[in-house]
């Protein structure tokens, strides 16, 4: 606990810089609200309530953007992942913190050699004959060096910033504590579900900063187009990536944003569009693994109309269950079939309160508005961003995996479109909807779920005997217990005992301070002045103990 205490004012810092910077950028009601405020000014820090004018005329998604981009990595980090909660925020918020591009300044490759030359094992001249000082690409958490090694072969290296991971470690703590505090104090925020969204964030995040596991993805994924010639994922080089460490094939092809360089080489946008949707429904309805981030910078076009795609620091994960229930949703969409729509959304919402009788009509107009549309003119991306939007209308969030899904989806398409504007997404997608259909409905997986819910059942009931032994051997012996707890009286209860410990341990380090200040001055024993420095630094103990419970209790 004392560790956690001298952590938490360690932080202090931290949390005045961004109270600051989100007092700048217009939200110091919400830093009163949540208790940051109070906690650094009984800290003795001051804080600026100054509101330049420039960023008051801005509207609050552009200022929150802004303050994310000046809060550093960890919170362009966070933008990007709210850009995915397209079931929390409208379209505006989305296209805010979509515009969050994640670079940085280089650093000097000097300042990475030593962190690089640990992470190989020896000097990198040793393994990369030639190796380009110039970073090609910068991040705030990477950058990227390109390198040949002895055999020819060019490589990047995609080296971790050094001293990058305390710094994000501290950021999420302060995350994780001004979620609850939000939850608690701002009940109007709670929908936007913040501890979720948060804990989400911070295993995206960790899983960001282990490179081996980036390589683990691309493996994989490549793997699983070991049979398409057509789509290239860059070779991992296991010997050197680590951690910290990326060496991966470099990828020698035109940029996806690069059109005009496309039609200079000759190449077949509407080739490249539908092999680039094929690619990503196949990750996603067939094999359940998916590039989750599938924009224009992470794609290469190669000769022979074939696709790279790099960047594999965001996936998404799909089960078989949620396969199946996203191809019902989808074809649901494409057929018109909104009862089978409106199934889907209920079972997604889980134990949130719904009004099924009144979602069900919304869907049905929103199904029979593309009524009788041929397949090739559906703009399936704008129908799930309004198909969301109802949802939010009714307070219905989307698990992680789906959320993460819809916009990859979205922007496949938007990436399918830029190449060929007639590009038919619906059209390509109904092919991979009517397998994962077919393939739930197939006799061996009927019997295969079936043994499996059988197999369930008789263990529930084999149990069921010594549950029930177990519940009455209690009620006889008393110690059943019926536990009812009223909130409201909880939540005063317990800020009450907080600050009651706070001011028994205020007034503890006071006496501690006087009191050794008198032994201090008696010069009479040796001895006494050594209990004078202890009292002091018992009272310097005292004291983090009472900030860290100020911070710990918000505005209480």
């Amino acid at each position: 606990m004392l560790w956690q205490a001298i952590g938490a004012v360690c932080d202090l810092g931290r949390l005045h810089d961004i109270a600051s910077v989100l007092i700048r950028y217009g939200f110091g009601d919400l830093v009163r609200r949540i208790g940051m405020a109070g906690a650094l000014e009984r800290a003795g820090r001051a804080l600026h309530w100054h509101e330049p004018e420039e960023l008051a005329r801005l509207e609050p998604p552009a200022r929150l953007r802004r303050a994310l981009e000046e809060l550093g990595p960890s919170f362009v980090k966070l933008g990007q992942i709210l850009a995915t909660r397209v079931d929390l925020f409208p379209p505006e918020w989305i296209a805010e913190f979509s515009k969050l591009q994640d670079a940085a300044p280089a650093i000097p490759f000097a300042e990475l050699l030593p962190q690089l030359t640990e992470d190989l094992g020896e000097p990198p001249e040793a393994i990369f004959p030639r190796l380009e000082m110039q970073a090609l690409a910068a991040a705030s958490l990477a950058q990227v060096h390109r390198a040949w090694l002895a055999d020819g072969t060019a490589v990047i290296l995609k080296v971790r910033r050094p001293g990058i991971r305390p710094i994000v470690e501290a950021d999420l703590r302060l995350l994780a504590r001004l979620a609850e505090i939000v939850e608690a104090e701002a009940p109007e925020l709670r929908r936007y579900r913040p501890r979720e969204v948060v804990r989400h964030f911070t295993l995206s995040l960790r899983r960001e900063l282990d490179f081996s596991a980036e390589g683990r993805s691309a493996e994989r994924i490549a793997a699983h187009f070991a049979d398409h010639p057509e789509i290239v994922v860059p070779r991992i080089h296991w010997p050197w990536t680590g951690g910290r460490l990326n060496v991966q094939d470099y990828v020698d092809g035109i940029a996806g944003r690069d059109l005009a360089a496309v039609d200079a080489a000759g190449l077949d946008r509407r080739l490249l569009a539908r092999r680039g949707a094929r690619a990503v429904l196949k990750m996603m309805l067939e094999d359940g693994f998916f590039h989750a981030d599938p924009h224009p910078g992470n794609v290469f076009y190669l000769p022979d109309n074939r696709i790279a795609f790099i960047d594999f620091g965001m996936v998404g994960r799909l089960s078989e269950e949620r396969r199946y229930q996203l191809a019902v949703l989808l074809h649901g969409l494409v057929s018109h079939d909104a009862e089978k729509v409106a199934e889907v959304l209920l079972d997604w919402s889980g134990g949130a309160e719904i009004d099924s009788e009144t979602l069900q009509p919304e869907i049905d107009a929103f199904a029979d508005q593309y009524h009788g549309v041929p397949l090739k003119n559906l703009d399936l991306g704008a129908m799930l961003s309004d198909l969301v939007a109802i949802l939010r209308e009714h307070g219905l969030t989307l698990p992680p995996d789906l959320a993460l899904l819809i916009k990859a989806f979205i922007a496949l398409e938007g990436l399918g479109r830029q190449l060929d504007p007639d590009f038919d997404m619906a059209g390509e997608a109904t092919p991979f909807l009517e397998r994962v259909l077919l393939a739930h409905a197939a006799p061996g997986a009927l019997v295969w779920r079936g043994w499996r819910a059988l197999r369930d059942t008789l263990a529930l009931v084999a149990g069921l005997p010594q549950d029930l032994r177990q519940l009455l051997r209690a009620a006889r012996r008393g110690k059943l217990l019926v536990q009812v707890e009223v909130l409201p009286l909880k939540h005063f209860g317990d800020r009450l005992d907080r600050a009651a410990s706070r001011l028994a341990i205020s007034v503890v380090t006071a006496a501690l301070i006087i009191g050794s200040a008198i032994v201090m001055t008696v010069e009479r024993e040796p001895g006494l002045p050594s209990f004078g420095l202890l009292g002091f630094i018992a009272a310097v103990i005292g004291g983090i103990w009472v900030l860290f419970s100020i911070w710990r209790g918000g505005k209480g």
